[in-house]
């Protein structure tokens, strides 16, 4: 009766099913950390959180040209094509 079920699912499903009973196994399974959170761990998460939003306008900013062109009509920049203070 389950090889039954588990043949009708796709992959896909099959694979997003497994993950998430193997999640639910080892949140039932895990006990309290019980442990201490000094204020350096807010620091390290501060730091983590802004150096996540630079890398993101890092990459905009080195990709601004393919973004602009997804939200203005007209002909798309080719890759052929000289930018500013090309050659």
């Amino acid at each position: 009766m389950f090889a039954d079920w588990i043949e009708g699912l796709t992959l896909k499903r099959f694979s997003v099913f497994s993950m998430v009973l193997a999640i639910m196994t080892l949140m039932a399974s895990t006990s309290p950390a019980l442990a201490y959170l000094d204020p350096g761990t807010g620091s390290i998460l501060l730091q983590m959180l802004l150096g996540g939003v630079a890398g993101g306008l890092v990459v905009a900013r080195l990709y601004w040209a393919r973004i602009k062109g997804w939200f203005s009509p007209g002909k798309p920049p080719s890759d052929n094509e000289q930018g500013p203070g090309g050659a």
